[in-house]
């Protein structure tokens, strides 16, 4: 069984996640802490609970998601994993930093790739890698079909999808991404976004504006 634990991090109120196993390892995901406050919370709660960090997850390279890639990288000696993409996005991530006048230590390049369709083991559960490109051109949403949840990042809110304003968005490509790949999951499918609070595949197919006008 899988416990998901979610912080809300920076001034874009940016959710990261830790996956934690009856083994005590932890994935984490889009570790978005900026500052020493937001470093210690995520470090205190990883040593309260005994916790194991064996993976460090980016679902995409937008700023707002990798603000706290170098102090876990370096803190817990793990590698950046990510989708191998044609644009480089951590640069755009360093300019978008100073853009918004936000402090950066600047992310580590990924070095362990994941494609569509590969799956992750983690203790007796697997995440399955989605390709969902059209909020960023390297989005991955992670799956965990056996419990009912996935780890989406910037793709599908409450009420809403992701923008595609940005560079590499796509608002079309988006659109139908979710229609194919996330609105085939089971309705009962948890959706855990990168912003605002929780909801289900069911739900936004049934109420989410974007679909349903």
């Amino acid at each position: 069984m899988i416990r998901i634990k979610k912080f809300t991090f920076n001034p874009f109120q940016e959710n990261s996640y830790l996956l934690i196993n009856d083994k005590n390892e932890c994935i984490v995901i889009d570790p978005g802490c900026f500052n020493s406050h937001e470093e210690k919370e995520l470090s205190n709660y990883i040593e309260s609970e005994n916790l194991t960090p064996t993976h460090l997850i980016n679902t995409h390279f937008h700023i707002d998601h990798v603000l706290g890639n170098q102090f876990v990288a370096n803190k817990y000696k793990l590698e950046v994993t990510a989708y191998i993409s044609d644009v480089d996005m951590l640069a755009m991530a360093e300019r978008s930093a100073n853009l918004y006048g936000i402090p950066y230590k600047s992310s580590p390049k990924p070095t362990l790739f994941l494609n569509e369709g590969d799956t992750i083991n983690f203790g007796d559960a697997q995440l399955s890698v989605l390709f969902v490109p059209g909020h960023a051109p390297d989005h991955i949403v992670l799956l965990c079909n056996e419990e009912d949840f996935m780890i989406g990042g910037d793709v599908l809110f409450k009420g809403s999808i992701g923008r595609t304003d940005l560079p590499g968005g796509n608002h079309d490509d988006l659109i139908d991404n979710i229609k194919s790949k996330i609105f085939t999951l089971k309705d009962a499918i948890k959706v855990y976004s990168g912003h605002g609070p929780e909801t289900t595949v069911g739900v936004e197919k049934k109420t989410n504006p974007f679909f349903t006008s």
